[in-house]
């Protein structure tokens, strides 16, 4: 099943069992997925969806720091039950062992010996650990096996 069938089942369940908040949560998604196919003019596949999740997590996360930085602990839970429910449409998350091993074999690969080759081997990282790590990790990791 794909991503987008796998949204609309949980929206429908959300719907029946009257789950206002989740059924908030992937509507919201939905429509960002749904002005993506139309500003592409096409359907996107599962990885593009994925990019659309993981740029709305990204901007809950954001947002997460931002209102615990102001006091706003209520946004900042309802923020959190958020990203709750994203997390169910992302891919199973590698630890950061599984990341540094990937960063190390990824390095070596690539023949990288300095911080003037972190761009390409961020290039090669990115497509291996799509949706399954954050890209904030990796940075660090690249940048402490490169230093």
């Amino acid at each position: 099943m794909s991503l987008s069938d796998r949204l609309n089942e949980d929206m429908k369940q959300a719907m029946k069992s009257q789950d206002k908040f989740k059924l908030s949560v992937i509507r919201m998604v939905r429509s960002t997925i749904k002005n993506s196919e139309i500003d592409l003019k096409r359907s996107l596949d599962d990885n593009e969806v994925l990019d659309v999740l993981t740029r709305e997590i990204k901007q809950r996360k954001d947002s997460l720091q931002e209102f615990t930085k102001a006091g706003r602990d209520d946004l900042a839970e309802s923020l959190k039950a958020e990203l709750v429910i994203l997390a169910e449409y992302m891919p199973q998350q590698l630890s950061e062992e599984e990341v540094k091993a990937i960063v190390q074999q990824t390095i070596e690969q690539i023949g990288a010996s300095s911080k003037a080759d972190m761009g390409k081997v961020m290039t090669a990282l990115m497509p291996q650990v799509k949706g399954r790590a954050d890209g904030k990790l990796l940075n660090q990791l690249v940048q402490q096996l490169l230093g």
